[in-house]
């Protein structure tokens, strides 16, 4: 069940940086590979965090005819409901989302205890709400311009869990996680619920999310099973260990982009976070300048970028506007209230 307590709601208008360029559009004959490893992380000498969501949404275009009207469509509403929230009733508090977490397993490793699966939830409320113990490290000029809570809560009981064994060494990120014809597991009412599916993803992918306007059978985020939760830091899962993957990835869900827009200095659609030349790996020594137009500092402390766990831990305050625009009255995850 879902209740909304009353509590002031940050808005704020979109406007969109000079310094962001538009992404560029996906050539018709576009080729994707979808299970390569990600980029090596020069700053601490292992594997960078690999996130498919912008891939697979790029697939999703290609296979979709519909879906890029749709989405330009749900951009046009976000910059509205951002102008204007009281034309369309934002919600005024905090929205409390029921969370359906399906896990498929097929080793002892992969059967994630409940405990763990909580501490998931946890971090998730803590990120959202501000009150992860290292928002406090946000450097001084990114202070005004840090979300607060961003009027989100998630709702997980054990009630919520499908468990499901399985034979598969790995899914890929084609959703074959979300349906039981291809051995995985249906959505849980993915209209009015948040689904977590926790498997085996490969080929160094943390996670990946659909964006709103998608469809709702495939609805949700996908979390490797070995980056979910708080984990020991000398674990396989480090430097991703600290549950920021579900973070970044239900960033996703709720419409934001990769803070460098996926291209060199490209938009992510919010204008109170700097340029970013590209993904940033590891715990960059901070300040660490933009190559974009102005030199601008980057936020590498963004949860949607690409850095270790530990070097992310804010939104900005025009991500927290766009995330409650998603489910403003006639938004594409109205839904959720």
């Amino acid at each position: 069940m879902k209740k909304i307590l009353v509590l002031p709601v940050l808005l704020a208008f979109l406007v969109f940086s000079c310094t962001k360029t538009e992404q560029s559009t996906l050539p018709k004959n576009a080729t994707l590979d979808f299970e390569q490893a990600a980029p090596s992380n020069m700053a601490g000498g292992g594997p960078g965090r690999g996130c498919a969501t912008n891939e697979v949404h790029a697939r999703n275009l290609l296979e979709n005819p519909g879906l890029a009207k749709k989405m330009n469509d749900i951009e046009e509403f976000t910059k509205k409901a951002m102008a204007d929230p009281s034309t369309f009733k934002i919600v005024n508090g905090v929205l409390e989302i029921p969370v359906h977490i399906n896990l498929l397993y097929r080793t002892t490793a992969e059967n994630i205890g409940n405990a763990e699966l909580q501490s998931q939830i946890d971090v998730l409320n803590k990120d959202f709400e501000a009150t992860n113990s290292d928002y406090n490290q946000i450097p001084a000029p990114f202070t005004p311009v840090a979300s607060g809570d961003v009027k989100i809560k998630f709702v997980w009981t054990i009630a919520n869990l499908t468990r499901k064994p399985t034979t598969k060494t790995s899914w890929g990120t084609r959703d074959a996680m979300k349906s039981t014809k291809s051995g995985g597991l249906n959505p849980v009412s993915p209209t009015t619920t948040l689904n977590i599916w926790v498997c085996t993803i490969g080929g160094g992918i943390l996670g990946y999310a659909q964006f709103p306007g998608g469809r709702s059978t495939t609805d949700g985020i996908v979390l490797d099973s070995k980056y979910v939760g708080i984990t020991s830091n000398t674990g396989a899962s480090y430097p991703y260990n600290l549950g920021r993957t579900a973070t970044h990835e239900v960033g996703h869900y709720f419409n934001l982009r990769h803070i460098w827009g996926d291209a060199t200095c490209g938009t992510d659609f919010v204008a109170d976070t700097p340029a970013h030349n590209t993904a940033n790996y590891g715990v960059p020594t901070y300040p660490h300048l933009s190559t974009c137009t102005g030199t601008p500092i980057e936020m590498t402390m963004n949860y949607m970028d690409y850095t270790d766990d530990r070097g992310m831990y804010m939104f900005s305050a025009l991500q927290a506007s766009r995330m409650q625009a998603t489910f403003a009255l006639g938004g594409p995850r109205a839904s959720l209230r």
